[in-house]
């Protein structure tokens, strides 16, 4: 059922007010220090009750199925999340991580190599685990090489922002945006990859521009090298193994991308078990002569499957829960209908999708690419992949335009900042339209 028009009236003129104000935190988390779902969560809770109200006031019926409709979607994007975050904590928990680090920070590599290594692990890991995730790793590699070299570090980071982000647009499991649109069945899964030239355009433009202002010389080599703890290469399969699954699933028996996730959790909780009884069993016990076995954690606390989802990134999963059910109010007021014809309908589709990764470097691209869902415009599959491409590598035209840049400005405090991003802005921008351009050309029979 359309929703009615009701975007002239008080209650929802006051829904769309406490929007903007919940976003207002959102994008001020850095200074306030108040985490980004907050807001959004009180947000959504006041929006429905004005909604209820407003459709109440107009006679419209069945405001809570319209509800249920709106966290059956953020329900099934939280269970792959939760599923997918549990896995990248585990492989983080079993040194998988760290030991990439250390293998990066030994083989003695000038600081112009790493620079490009660092981008292209970064381009090359998104598409699998997150651009999020992917940022955190390999900033931590380049922060550990710049040390007190500001300029390097700046560098490096923005190279592994919008690396980050290019690689995550081509797969459904690359940022929160593509998995939305895979799990709308806008995109087939190997559709996706049709984007893989344009977004390896949209880092390469930059990285070419920021690699001659790269400083010469050789970074400081590290002695020690961290070694994996055990297990941690079949958690790796185990989790291409669940990601196969799941596409598989999808794309045979048309079973919510959700199922293939939430059943890898469960196998990895089974190897989980088996993983903590060894290393209950191996560990010598109290008051016994004898040293610890190399990769065992104490006694005391064993490795709990438990633990790893417990630090997925919660605040960003209600995050979540809160931009999709604030822009399905929204939309239920009518503002998605009045957003649709204000832009799809007067600007056409081709300028609208364009505009929307513009958009996503100030606003997260998440709600706008709910909000484009929401509204479900009518368009190719050409289309569809090139507000996928806009809205995943928009982000990366300002540091705080992408969870990859803002979480990387926190993590390299003082050496990648806000100012140190916007001076290479202008690269970043002719990568946006030289990918744009490249979807064009590569994918026009997609049109």
């Amino acid at each position: 059922m359309s929703p009615p028009d009701l975007t002239s009236t008080g209650l929802a003129l006051v829904a769309l007010a406490i929007f903007v104000i919940a976003y207002g935190f959102v994008l001020t988390e850095e200074f306030t220090e108040l985490r980004k779902s907050k807001g959004v969560v009180v947000a959504a809770g006041l929006i429905w009750i004005l909604v209820a109200v407003a459709w109440q006031r107009a006679g419209v019926e069945h405001v809570a199925e319209r509800l249920r409709e709106n966290a059956l979607e953020f329900a099934e994007l939280f269970l792959f999340l939760l599923a997918a975050m549990t896995f990248v904590n585990t492989m983080q928990e079993r040194g998988v991580f760290d030991a990439v680090r250390s293998w990066l920070l030994g083989r003695g590599y000038s600081k112009r190599t790493i620079f490009w290594l660092t981008g292209a692990m970064a381009f090359g890991l998104s598409p699998i685990l997150d651009n999020l995730t992917t940022a955190l790793v390999m900033g931590a590699v380049v922060i550990a090489i710049g040390r007190d070299d500001v300029r390097y570090v700046s560098l490096c980071c923005i190279n592994i922002v919008v690396a980050a982000n290019a690689g995550g647009a081509f797969s459904p499991f690359g940022d929160v945006t593509t998995l939305m649109v895979w799990q709308q069945g806008k995109i087939p899964f190997l559709g996706f990859f049709a984007l893989f030239l344009p977004s390896l355009v949209n880092w390469c433009v930059p990285a070419i521009a920021m690699s001659w202002s790269v400083p010469p010389g050789d970074p400081r080599r590290e002695s020690h090298s961290a070694a994996m703890k055990p297990y941690a290469l079949a958690v790796i399969g185990l989790f291409g193994l669940t990601v196969l699954g799941t596409v598989l699933l999808h794309q045979w028996l048309h079973l919510p991308p959700f199922l293939g996730m939430m059943t890898g959790l469960g196998c990895l909780s089974v190897l989980g078990y088996l993983i903590r009884r060894r290393e209950i069993s191996g560990f010598p016990e109290e008051g016994m002569s004898g040293e610890v076995p190399a990769g065992f954690k104490p006694a005391t606390r064993p490795f709990d499957v438990f633990i790893s989802m417990k630090r997925v990134e919660w605040d960003t999963l209600l995050f979540f829960y809160g931009i999709v059910l604030c822009v399905g109010g929204l939309g239920a007021l009518g503002f998605l209908a009045a957003a649709s014809n204000a832009s799809y309908g007067a600007l056409g589709a081709t300028a609208t999708n364009v505009l929307v990764g513009v958009a996503s470097s100030v606003i997260d691209n998440i709600p706008i690419m709910f909000a484009v869902l929401s509204i479900d415009p009518d368009l190719s599959a050409g289309q569809w992949l090139l507000v996928t491409l806009t809205a995943g590598v928009g982000g990366s035209l300002l540091s705080i335009g992408s969870a990859a840049g803002v979480a990387l400005m926190g993590q390299a405090r003082g050496r990648y900042t806000f100012l140190s991003h916007l001076r290479w802005s202008w690269a970043i921008a002719l990568g946006y339209a030289a990918s744009v351009l490249m979807h064009f050309w590569m994918n026009a029979e997609m049109f």
